[in-house]
This record gives C-alpha cells, structure tokens and sequence, in this order.
C-alpha cells in the first residue's frame, strides 16, 4: 500500500468522534479503499484489538449477501464489541440498498465509530443528510498529487515526471501494472467504462449511454474552455445527435457528482458576482482524459491547467475563473480570508505571451496578490508586482491541507 500520509491524517484526526459519521468520497480508483486499509492498520498500530474492528468492502463477493439496510444492521450489530469500542469500515456504501437507514442506527450507539467511503456525491445529499442533520465529515480523496506521485514512483526529475504525471494520470491502482502503454490504457479504458455504467448510467437510469459517452468525450476535449449546454447541445446536433439543454445539465450534474469531472464557475471580478453561463470543467485525472479522447499533444497549456486546478482544490481553495471586463483571469482563489488571481501558461519567453497574461493581472486593480504559474525557469521572477512561479516547484509545495506554499 502507498502511504497517503495526508488523507491518513485527516481521517485519523477524526477517530473516536462517534457522533460523526466520517465520509470518504472521491472518484472510483482514487485510493479510498486503500485509505480504509491504510486506517485499519493504524488503528491496529494504536492497540485496537482486530475484533473491535469491522471492515467490509461491498466490492468483494463475500460480502454480496448483504444489500439491504436490515441485512447490513444485523450482520454489523451481531458482530459489535460487546464491552468496549467497534470501529465499523464500510466501504463502497452505495451498494446496499437504503444503508443510510442502517448507518444511522449504528451511529446512534456511542460505542460506534463509523466509516464509509462512496463514489457519488449523492452520498452527502437526500436520506442520509436527513437523517445525520450535519452529523458527519466529508474526507474528499482524489487521486495522486503531483507530490505524492513522485514519491510512489520513485522519481527524481520533477520535469519528466510531470510529463508522466500528465499522460499515465494519479490512479493509485497503476502502480501495480507494468509501464507498457497498451497496459495502461486498457486499465484507463476499464476504469472509465465502470464509471460511466456504475456510477453514472446504472445509478441514474440513463438509457442513452451512448448520448453520455459523447458528452463525457466532449469535456475531456475541452478542458479549460467556456462552455454552456447551449454550446454541448450544438455540437451533439451536429454529430447528428439531438439534445435537449436539460438533458445537458442532468448530464453534467451527474458527472460532477460521480467526481469525475469539476467545474469551476465564472466570476465577474468588476460586478462581484458569479455568472451563470460559461463556466470550464477540469477532469479528476489527466490518465482518464487521455483514455477518453487519446493524448493530445497541441493541447500542453489546457493540461497544465488541470493540473494547477486540483492542486488548488487540494489545499483547500475555492476556485473559480475570472472575468474583468475583456480580460479573463484563469482562476481566483479564496480561502478564509486568503484571496489571489493566478494564470498559468507553458511558457511566458514569447513577448505576446508574456503582455497577455501580465496584462490580464493588471487589469485587475485591487491589492490581492497575482501569479503567473509556468515551466520557465527564469533568474528573475517579478513583472510589474507579479510574481512568476515555475509550476512543478508549485506542485512539490506543502502538502498539509489547507496550506499553500510557495517556492
């Protein structure tokens, strides 16, 4: 098991709190089960007895008998310590038919500590944010960091392993194929495949899976584009498929609620408000994309971008693209009282390049600080005020949630 030492932590920081329910969401293949182990044994390292500790995974056919909330509350119940503390690790939830019913019920006894891990954020929504009423802890997981990638892999060269990061992706399970490319991308292709039927189309009932797969290969070709369910529908219809705008955005919602894809909405920094329309969508993981549309080789600024995003999301910021009259601004991040206008390009040598991005920043006339995030390595890094930062010093910065450092 790779040691995600970050998630460990957060988790850990929350055993013995048998009044919360602790949630570990994120994309399928991100590593949750792994983390569940990964807990498991340091709760064994802690002294915890293995019988006070009840683990399923709903994945393995051991455990297929049980898919109802009064199957899985009597197995857990008959198996309960009966004189101290359960540590009970339910992983993969969703698969048990009305478990928020069963989940509650456990919780309720003190002597309880419950754990759950789901690939839909449909988890946190409906009965089981009825029944909790705040009663529980979101732990989100995502594939490897940049960081933690060229830890599990080894490497030393943080350029070539950018590159690698970019066209093989962070899903842990790579880590236990060979490096042959047609490996890889069979393993990519499955991963999508379960994602698309599982956690998509099976859990919503869609029927045109075919229709999904066209919209899911459409944002993977627009990563970091503006985009509306105006401008999806247009493109389906001249494919030959037709499509209504509610359709559109039933898709893009259970896209981003199978974590699959985010989006980042579009803030008029002048008006001070966020807009309706034309917000971008960024993929979980770059593997993935690559899987779905093939590498895209003209496409090296978009994939930087993805990158630079999630690390965002990681450490805690809230996202979102900005607009100042005719400049656009790649992200705003704010977090408590932390504000900053980041743009992010490959390369910042050619002077059009350069006045653009610089230009851009300046528009905005506040004092919030403002970066320019990219591959150069230059001797100087300050334009006008605004500091230049080489993108993988960025990414090997502080991996402590809810911090950034800069290099």
């Amino acid at each position: 098991m790779v040691e995600r030492q970050v998630h460990l932590e957060h988790i850990s920081m929350y055993k013995d709190t048998p009044q919360l329910v602790k949630i570990i969401t994120g994309v399928r293949r991100s590593g949750k089960s792994g983390l569940m182990d990964l807990f498991h044994e340091y709760l064994q390292n802690q002294g915890v007895a293995s019988s006070s500790i009840i683990h399923v995974n709903f994945e393995e056919f051991d455990f297929r008998p049980i898919r109802t909330a009064a199957g899985l509350h009597t197995w857990v119940t008959e198996r309960v310590s009966k004189t101290g503390k359960t540590y009970i690790l339910l992983d993969e939830i969703q698969m048990v038919e009305e478990w928020e019913d069963a989940v509650n019920s456990l919780r309720l006894k003190r002597s309880n500590d419950v754990y759950i891990t789901g690939s839909n954020a449909k988890l946190l929504s409906g009965q089981l944010a009825t029944r909790l009423s705040g009663r529980y802890v979101e732990i989100k997981m995502m594939p490897f960091s940049f960081k933690e990638f060229m830890n599990a892999y080894g490497m030393s060269d943080p350029v070539e392993a950018l590159n690698q990061y970019m066209r093989r992706g962070g899903l842990p399970g790579l880590l236990d194929l060979p490096s042959n490319g047609n490996i890889v991308n069979e393993y990519l292709d499955g991963v999508v495949n379960t994602i698309i039927v599982k956690d998509i189309a099976t859990f919503a009932q869609i029927r045109d899976i075919d229709m999904l797969r066209k919209v899911i290969a459409f944002l993977a070709s627009n990563i970091g584009q503006q985009l509306t369910a105006s401008k999806i529908a247009h493109y389906l219809t001249s494919t030959g498929r037709k499509v209504t705008l509610d359709t559109i955005d039933n898709y893009l919602g259970l896209l981003e609620e199978a974590f699959i894809f985010y989006r980042a909405g579009r803030y008029d920094i002048k008006g001070k408000n966020l807009m309706k329309t034309n917000h971008k969508f960024y993929i979980v993981d770059l593997g993935l994309r690559n899987a779905l549309v093939g590498p895209m080789l003209k496409d090296y600024g978009s994939s930087l971008e993805n990158v630079v995003y999630l690390e965002l999301i990681r450490r805690g910021y809230e996202v979102s693209t900005g607009k100042y009259q005719d400049f656009e601004i790649d992200f705003i991040t704010e977090r408590q009282d932390e504000k900053c206008y980041i743009q992010v390009c490959a390369s910042m040598l050619e002077e059009s390049t350069r006045e653009r991005e610089i230009c851009s920043l300046n528009a905005v006339n506040d004092n919030y600080p403002k970066y320019i995030l990219s591959m150069d390595r230059l001797p100087y890094n300050d334009y006008e005020g605004i500091r230049q930062i080489y993108i993988p010093d960025f990414l090997l910065g502080s991996e402590e949630l809810g911090q950034v450092s800069w290099k």
